[in-house]
């Protein structure tokens, strides 16, 4: 087992039980999720754009809690750092996803979480009652032995997110032989999708063609949105001592805020910050912002893309899972030889104005407000989604080409 696994695992025993700070516990525990989550992606991704969501990722692995048995469940455990089986926890969890999806006034967020079962396959009721219960889940029959004539289809919300999106749309699209053998049993889709209008809008007006500079010195014109307003920022240093400014941007009729993590230093990399990120540091951040007027320039960008989380998840050392030798899935309907084939995870995000494309901008805008403090996103950045009265982070990524 990979020291950092104890390390969590240790970590969840003492804030979950002996100081009995659950929230605060969970809140450390998930931030802590979203950033390994975050670093394993951003390590295979060659400095490009990316986002997924720790949420619609930690969702099934959550679902599969209540039927695994043994070792499958003590590392999907470690692999969350928490076990539903834990009825604080449970029932906190529970009052978060009860909220979701949300469709408010500015934002409308959804995640949700469908698992194919073969069809014919007994389930057990407790197990079926488990995933009805918990957040936007739904379980569907599937026929997973006919590659040729089968496709999956996520939930409904889902399917209408991608609806038009083509085959790179996401994995409601997917032939079945792409995601798929022959004699799989289950399949997991995790989808997560969020769309907000920000508390104070950008104007299109006000968005003009600027210089943003990619990770390997590449210079771009893009459409960089613009607003003065009164903001939550502050400037920190990471573990290394990298200096950063951070920003938050809340959206209207939502809870949930975007934050952005700048460079300072204009040839500091992302890369060379990404691994000192930790959910200690996180909170730090979130929690020490002080208001400020600021001229705030961001870029509008879209990214949606789709991972199999296989490879990750056997990175982290969960690996019976998906070994029908080994796995041990009994609590799902009693079977030896139940295993999961595949775990398949889709996020979105899309940042601009309020759906109008920007006309051009002047310079008269940059020198009326020069003397006001500027944050000015014309770099590589971080960004993520979080709810603070939870901490929950919803996506988290990272814009390397606001074009791409």
């Amino acid at each position: 087992m990979p020291p950092f696994l104890i390390t969590l695992f240790l970590f969840h025993s003492c804030c979950l039980r002996a100081n009995g700070h659950l929230r605060e516990g969970m809140t450390l525990l998930k931030t802590e999720f979203a950033l390994r989550l975050y670093q394993s992606v951003a390590a295979c991704r060659n400095e490009t754009n990316f986002v997924i969501s720790p949420a619609g990722v930690s969702l099934p692995l959550e679902i599969l809690q209540f039927g695994a048995e043994g070792s499958t469940g003590q590392q999907l455990a470690d692999a969350l750092g928490y076990t539903v089986h834990d009825k604080r926890v449970k029932d906190f969890l529970h009052a978060v996803y009860a909220t979701l999806p949300t469709s408010s006034q500015g934002a409308e967020m959804e995640l949700a979480c469908s698992l194919f079962v073969q069809v014919g396959t007994p389930l057990s009721p407790c197990f079926v009652e488990h995933v009805s219960w918990w957040a936007n889940s739904s379980l569907e029959p599937a026929d997973l032995g006919e590659p040729n004539s089968t496709t999956i289809q996520t939930s409904e919300g889902a399917s209408r997110e991608t609806a038009g999106g083509g085959p790179s749309g996401g994995p409601d699209g997917w032939p079945w032989e792409q995601v798929s053998a022959a004699f799989a049993q289950l399949v997991l889709v995790s989808t997560m999708s969020f769309q907000g209008t920000w508390r104070k809008r950008f104007s299109s007006t006000d968005t003009q063609i600027l210089p943003f500079t990619c990770a390997y010195g590449l210079v771009l014109q893009v459409p960089m949105m613009h607003q003065t307003t009164e903001v939550n920022y502050g400037q920190f240093q990471d573990t290394a001592g990298h200096q950063v400014g951070v920003l938050e941007l809340p959206y209207l009729g939502s809870a949930v805020s975007l934050f952005l993590v700048l460079p300072r230093d204009k040839d500091t990399p992302l890369s060379h910050i990404e691994p000192h990120l930790t959910a200690s540091t996180i909170h730090l951040w979130t929690t020490s912002l002080r208001r400020a007027r600021m001229d705030v320039f961001l870029p509008r960008f879209r990214i949606q893309n789709q991972f199999n989380l296989k490879s990750i998840l056997n990175s982290w050392g969960v690996t019976d899972l998906f070994d029908p030798l080994k796995a041990n899935l009994k609590g799902i309907s009693g079977q030896d030889g139940f295993y999961v084939s595949e775990a398949i995870h889709k996020a979105k995000i899309e940042v601009l104005e309020e759906g109008t494309k920007a006309s051009g901008a002047t310079a008269l805008l940059l020198l009326k407000r020069s003397r006001i403090p500027i944050f000015k996103a014309d770099r590589p950045f971080i960004y993520f989604l979080r709810e603070p009265n939870t901490g929950f982070v919803f996506s988290i990524g990272r814009v390397s080409n606001p074009l791409d």
